[in-house]
């Protein structure tokens, strides 16, 4: 039985090396990155492709070639695994595969909610420390960011909201695991892609009236900021509530089929309309759950740090709260698509020494 090791240990344990790849294994993305701006960001649906992970991480260790590997995950607590234990086992097992790859292998290490990273056989024996690590990362990035005693960190990804309460040595968390980080408010099951449209809102309007809408996956939140202008078009992607373009266009045909209507009926200009209801609800329940965590902690952050791809989101619900303070944009300080993979870029400079 391992016992985790001391921190000062971890570094003597994984030497540090010039070809660093460090992997975020979430529920519907994988994001790679290797702390000097190459960065990797792919769609895999876990929970229906689960039995090709070892492949996909595979093919991502053979384009990169690294001398190390670091990795974090979400992806344990999707439904085609028993519990989080298993997941976390099938997803270090996929890891190890992939590592073996490179000649000589890659050393591989897993990181943990406490910060450490340790081997995969230390993780293996301590799966829940495993689970959903990639927040703990993040937060160090951004309390370097930050550089203060009070700041405030709102990653908003495609799924969830991290809320994170950050000082100068790092994260301030309330609790490290899934279901308690839901409770403080930390985690919110909201993000700028993959929510359904049902999940947010019960009505929206329509042509002069409140109408309910249904509870059917027609459209996700993608939509709405996709005739906000929130996120960009992509006519090449089909990874849509229909399996159709993410555009503007086919985002109106989406929303319209929320109220059970002909699409042909909802004007461009009455969808987003619909869709800056649905968008001030999201952003409220974000700004309630910043409130809530705030108060938990009974300060007020001197310096906000924005991550994730849906800044619009973050952005709305301070608008609601009323936050006119100095606001970190990650994108800005980093570029969009690190930003987007900030966990795994974050948890790169880790591997490197390079992120206290």
């Amino acid at each position: 039985m391992h016992n985790l090791p001391p921190e000062t240990a971890t570094a003597a344990r994984f030497p540090l090396s010039d070809r660093v790849l460090a992997l975020d294994v979430g529920g519907a993305n994988i994001k790679a990155a290797d702390g000097r701006g190459r960065v990797h960001c792919e769609a895999f649906p876990l929970w229906q492709r689960w039995r090709e992970l070892p492949t996909r991480l595979a093919g991502i260790v053979e384009e990169w070639q690294p001398q190390r590997i670091v990795a974090t995950m979400t992806g344990e607590i999707a439904d085609c695994y028993a519990d989080r234990a298993a997941g976390v086992a099938a997803i270090v097992s996929a890891l190890e595969v992939a590592a073996a790859m490179v000649t000589p292998a890659a050393d591989l290490a897993i990181y943990l909610v406490d910060g450490r990273l340790v081997p995969a056989g230390v993780a293996l024996e301590h799966p829940l420390e495993a689970a959903a690590s990639n927040w703990h990362a993040l937060a160090r990035l951004a309390a370097s960011s930050a550089g203060v005693e009070r700041g405030l960190l709102i990653d908003v990804g495609s799924t969830t909201t991290d809320i994170l309460a950050i000082d100068a040595r790092g994260p301030v968390p309330l609790a490290k695991d899934d279901a308690g980080r839901m409770l403080s408010g930390e985690l919110v099951y909201t993000g700028i892609e993959r929510t359904p449209v049902a999940a947010i809102v019960r009505s929206l309007p329509l042509a002069g009236r409140l109408r309910p809408v249904a509870t059917e996956l027609y459209a996700r939140s993608q939509d709405v900021w996709l005739l906000l202008g929130g996120l960009p078009e992509d006519p090449g992607s089909t990874d849509t509530a229909d399996g159709r373009a993410a555009t503007r266009e086919a985002a109106r045909v989406r929303l319209a089929r929320m109220f059970l209507v002909e699409p042909a009926s909802v004007t461009l200009a009455a969808a987003t309309f619909a869709a800056e209801a649905c968008a001030e609800a999201q952003g409220l329940r974000v700004a309630r759950a910043i409130d809530r965590v705030l108060g938990r902690h009974r300060w007020r952050p001197q310096r906000v740090v924005v991550s994730g791809h849906g800044t619009c989101l973050a952005e709305l619900a301070l608008a609601r709260l009323g936050w006119f303070g100095t606001v970190i944009r990650l994108e800005k300080e980093i570029g969009p698509e690190l930003s987007r993979a900030a966990p795994a870029h974050a948890l790169a400079l880790i591997a490197r020494g390079e992120l206290p």
